[in-house]
Parts: C-alpha cells; sequence; structure tokens
C-alpha cells in the first residue's frame, strides 16, 4: 500500500494517508513566529503502527525545511512526547 503526506496548509494540518485512506494527522495554529501543534489523531482502528510518529515527523521536518523562521510549541500531549524522544530537534522549539 502507498503512503502519502500531505500538508494542508487551508485547514492547518498535516496528514498522512496508507492506500488513499486518511490514517493519522497534526492540526496546528499559527501565531506570529510561533507554530503550536494542537492536536494529533490517529483513527482507533489504525493505532499502534507508529503512524502519529511518522505524521509529527513529517511535520517538524516541513517546518523545519519550509518555514525556519518558526518555533514550534508542543501543545498536545503526543508532539511533547515526540519532541522528548527527539533531542536533536530541540532546536525548533520555542524558548
Amino acid at each position: 500500500m502507498s503512503t502519502e503526506f500531505i500538508h494542508d496548509t487551508e485547514a492547518h494540518r498535516y496528514v498522512m494517508k496508507v492506500g488513499g485512506k486518511l490514517v493519522s494527522a497534526a492540526d496546528y495554529t499559527v501565531n506570529g513566529d510561533r507554530l503550536s501543534i494542537t492536536h494529533t489523531f490517529t483513527d482507533p482502528m489504525q493505532r499502534g503502527h507508529g503512524y502519529a510518529g511518522q505524521v509529527v515527523s513529517f511535520a517538524v521536518d516541513d517546518i523545519e525545511q519550509n518555514s525556519p523562521e518558526l518555533k514550534i510549541v508542543p501543545m498536545c500531549w503526543y508532539a511533547a512526547k515526540w519532541f522528548d524522544e527527539h533531542p536533536e530537534k530541540a532546536g525548533l522549539l520555542a524558548g
């Protein structure tokens, strides 16, 4: 099955699809030079496959590459946990 990552700028959402179906997403808001990851979601039937981690990784990489002026605020527990597990990305966090 194919995996697709999408940055839906209009919905302020990063999306992961597998086989054309939404499996995970990370919602965000932007306020000035801060991007807050406010919510992550994985379809309950798809949990346990690491999809949330993959969509957050995609989001963080996209922000780092395409919006380096933004600092990230991990407001949801999962995004905060992801940053705890990836200390190499701590420089992207808001102070």
